[in-house]
């Protein structure tokens, strides 16, 4: 056994954070299906450095989620690291957001982030509540198979 999958096996240690992290200028950008399945899947994408994520809700204007940050990475260089990597694979894949952005810069400096570590219930429930606590209705826009061709 190699000390890294040793780490993986016996790390422990309780890092779960809830960030919010809210669009330049508060543009309500994530009120269609196909923006928040895009944000969620280059997020999750960030597994592969060992983050570990629970629930994701968005509100209209922001995303609320937790994460269990790998040891090697402190909660700002994580910060940095899902705010870049998730706007750009916004940007790539809704190219229309350049227009509204045109600088590049999608996330906002506005931010959040604390330990749910012993409160993670509670704040899971919270972040899974976020279309409903802001009143945000979300539009189906994701494109559907037709059964008559399947």
């Amino acid at each position: 056994m190699n000390s890294e999958s040793y780490k993986k096996i016996h790390d422990t240690r309780n890092n779960w954070v809830e960030f919010v992290f809210v669009a330049k200028n508060r543009y309500n950008v994530f009120g269609k299906q196909s923006a928040i399945d895009i944000c969620t899947t280059a997020l999750k994408e960030l597994e592969r450095f060992g983050f570990k994520f629970g629930n994701m809700g968005y509100g209209g204007t922001h995303v609320h989620f937790s994460a269990d940050i790998p040891k090697r990475y402190s909660v700002t260089i994580a910060e940095i690291m899902l705010k870049s990597h998730s706007s750009k694979k916004i940007f790539e894949q809704i190219p229309g957001f350049r227009k509204r952005y045109p600088r590049g810069s999608f996330w906002s400096g506005c931010e959040h982030h604390q330990s749910i570590g012993i409160e993670r219930g509670k704040a899971e429930e919270y972040i899974k509540n976020q279309q409903a606590h802001h009143n945000v209705k979300v539009i189906d826009d994701t494109q559907k198979t037709l059964s008559l061709f399947n």
